[in-house]
């Protein structure tokens, strides 16, 4: 199917061939027929890609800051590549769309519906069951398709709370604007539209309204003293886009004392106090659709709040829109400049700042569903076929996949198969950069495809037991990023599926626990194998701060910070040791507030066979700007002192004073190098599987130790 992205990096237009969408529960799969093109949002998004650095950092200075800080702990060279990276990675454009439903994973919606969603610009989009809504018989396609930028319009004027014979004044006659207003007159309200354009003011006064076109120096608060016989407006509705201070000054200008404003675009915010103090003005900021915005609970696990506590969904701000189309209160067909066919969709984007550019329509092409509803799509790539018939399959392309494993596969000369991701756009972006020869969007196009031979799993963390399982039982070598599992039980269903696998065929089972691999860490794991004596290890990590929904915070996707992250540290302890895990103790501080997670500031100790004792500090309340990682080893009167793998120190230790590396390696290729030469050389897994389900179980006993403190 067809997608329009945009590349971050240079801010060009791609129209793309993608694999389509997959339905899953509490998903709808949509052939799109009209997509509106956001002139306003796209426009920011498009004028930032084509910034130049400098700019782009002016326009994020708090990415600046974090980019400094990551420099100073990093390096230079891992930062410029994390950077370079997010940047390279395409964005789909476009959410507000018109469609027809082709496959449902929802209760609420089927076959044939006619809907409107937040999908993007392509053929077919996958949604979520609440960001949609069934379109009323009468309402066309082309006026329905407005529903989620109007519903952003209606959830602004919801805020006002408008009444009868007020009188409002909306700065900024964009689609938002023009809106906007047609809303406020249906709650019976005088309004008055302001816009620097003066074909939006135009349309908004062919439409009936009253509008004053305004320049630099000109402010608009007389007409508005005029407007209201000197009582000021109630209230401003912002939909404009500017960074001056000028408009949100102009705004409490125009208001009466207890006034309201009401923000829905994007302007400059540094307020002068005595335009609010003296008048008791309100400020609020509107949340895109409406309640359930951003989060996951709502949007994406597909539950609804109740309707006598939230009256007003997004969901619910969709359907009320689209009843005002159909009772003809709200009338778009003025606001449609331009309709293009999706195959013309880069040249729509031309039209993105010409001045008659307002309501610009994707049309899509009724051609028959099954010939684009694909789920794999072959590169146009030449493909390097690895001599030793190796052939991967990817599940999963995000940030850590893309950037690390799938270059370091390439790398090792395997053949890079098929990459399957949910939604098929970071499959073929990082398909066609490393050579893949299919992207799919079913992970059956990978475990059902006999020529693979190699799994890599890189999916979410509630995915990989399962993906682990099919693909051993499909006599599959398995790659899987950490954690293997989040339960006991799955670990034990893994080691069933790893026996059984092994009476057919020996097929590999590889945790990433690459930090056993990095340069330091083998050279202090030589150091210590010579000492006979017990080890006392301590590791402090500074992992950050990761918001509280976050899916990895979850325990059912993420399973946690510990299950997800912890386990790294469990495993290099168990490795530099040398000996079974014997027991552990693990105490978590007290929350501090709503927004803390009890797995995020534990310290962990586990005794050994041998009588050593390691420690991991994890707290994700210390600073950027110092050391992720550092490790201390005691032992024999000596000490190794590694930072941020980097930098590695003994003191009192014979023939070694310190190994220092010109960038960080945290043995990412050589984890993956290993794994590959052990399948290539017939030899047994790099890291022992009894290893790996020790240091696995015992994050999972931890994790469950802190919760249940807790």
């Amino acid at each position: 199917m067809k997608q329009v992205l945009q590349n971050l990096k240079t801010g060009e237009t791609i129209l793309e061939e993608v694999p389509s969408p997959k339905v899953s529960k509490k998903n709808i799969i949509i052939k799109s027929n009209y997509s509106v093109v956001s002139v306003g949002t796209e426009k920011m998004l498009i004028d930032f890609g084509k910034a130049g650095y400098f700019s782009k950092a002016k326009q994020q200075p708090e990415k600046v800051k974090q980019v400094i800080d990551k420099i100073k702990t990093d390096g230079f060279f891992s930062t410029y590549e994390a950077i370079k990276s997010k940047l390279d990675q395409p964005i789909p454009l476009g959410y507000s769309n018109a469609g027809v439903v082709v496959s449902s994973g929802s209760e609420n919606f089927k076959e044939g519906d006619r809907v409107i969603s937040n999908g993007n610009h392509a053929e077919f989009v996958k949604v979520p069951q609440n960001l949609c809504a069934k379109i009323p018989e009468s309402v066309d396609d082309e006026s329905a398709a407005f529903t989620v930028i109007g519903a952003i319009a209606l959830q602004g004027v919801r805020l006002l709370k408008p009444t009868i014979g007020e009188t409002f004044v909306v700065m900024g006659l964009g689609l938002i604007g023009l809106i906007s207003i047609q809303l406020l007159r249906a709650n019976g309200c005088n309004v008055i539209g302001i816009d620097r354009d003066k074909n939006k003011c135009k349309i908004a006064q062919d439409l009936g309204y009253e509008t004053f076109l305004i320049s630099d120096d000109l402010n608009p608060l007389q007409k508005v003293k005029k407007f209201t016989k000197g009582n000021l407006s109630d209230g401003v509705l912002i939909t404009a886009s500017s960074r001056s201070n000028k408009i949100i000054k102009q705004s409490a200008n125009m208001c009466r004392k207890r006034g309201r404003i009401v923000l829905v675009g994007v302007v400059g915010l540094e307020i002068d106090r005595n335009d609010f103090y003296e008048k008791e003005i309100s400020f609020q900021v509107s949340s895109s659709y409406g309640p359930g915005r951003y989060d996951p609970f709502y949007e994406k696990e597909g539950n609804d709040y109740p309707l006598p506590f939230v009256r007003w969904t997004e969901q619910r701000n969709f359907e009320a829109f689209l009843g005002l189309l159909e009772k003809k209160v709200i009338n778009l067909k003025p606001l449609i400049s331009h309709v293009f066919e999706i195959d013309k969709a880069v040249e729509a984007y031309t039209q993105i700042n010409s001045k008659n550019a307002l309501g610009i329509l994707l049309k899509y092409s009724d051609n028959e569903i099954k010939k684009n509803n694909q789920t794999l799509v072959k590169l146009n790539n030449t493909n390097f076929q690895s001599e030793d018939s190796l052939e991967v399959g990817f599940l999963g392309a995000g940030n850590y996949s893309s950037r690390v494993l799938i270059p370091v596969f390439k790398k090792c000369g395997v053949t890079l198969n098929t990459v399957s991701t949910e939604f098929g756009l970071s499959g073929v972006h990082h398909g066609k950069k490393n050579g893949f020869l299919y992207a799919s969007t079913s992970n059956d196009d990978v475990l059902g495809n006999d020529k693979i031979n190699i799994i890599v799993i890189a999916t979410r963390h509630n995915q990989h037991s399962e993906q682990v399982i099919e693909s051993l039982n499909k006599n599959k070598n398995v790659f899987v990023e950490k954690p293997l599992a989040l339960t006991i039980k799955e670990i034990e269903e893994i080691e069933k599926s790893y026996l059984l696998s092994l009476e057919k065929r020996y097929s590999r089972l590889m945790v990433g626990f690459n930090r056993r691999f990095a340069p330091h860490i083998l050279k202090m794991k030589k150091l210590l194998d010579k000492r006979s004596s017990v080890k006392t290890i301590i590791m402090t990590i500074n992992p950050g701060y990761i918001p509280k929904n976050h899916w990895t915070q979850d325990r059912k996707e993420g399973g946690g910070r510990i299950i997800g992250e912890v386990c790294h540290f469990i495993d290099l302890l168990r490795y530099l040791v040398g000996s079974k895990i014997k027991r552990f103790y693990a105490v978590s501080i007290g929350k501090e507030s709503n927004e803390d997670v009890l797995e995020d500031k534990v310290t962990i100790t586990l005794s050994f066979e041998d009588g050593s004792i390691g420690t991991i500090h994890y707290f994700s309340n210390g600073h950027s700007s110092y050391p992720k990682e550092t490790i201390d080893v005691f032992c024999e009167h000596s000490i190794l002192n590694l930072n941020n793998y980097i930098d590695m120190r003994g003191y009192g230790w014979p023939g070694f004073r310190k190994m220092k590396l010109f960038k960080q390696d945290k043995g990412q290729s050589k984890c993956v190098e290993a794994f590959i030469d052990s399948i290539k050389n017939g030899t047994e897994s790099p890291i022992p599987i009894e290893e790996i389900i020790e240091s696995s179980k015992f994050s999972i006993e931890i994790a469950k130790s802190i919760q249940a403190e807790n």
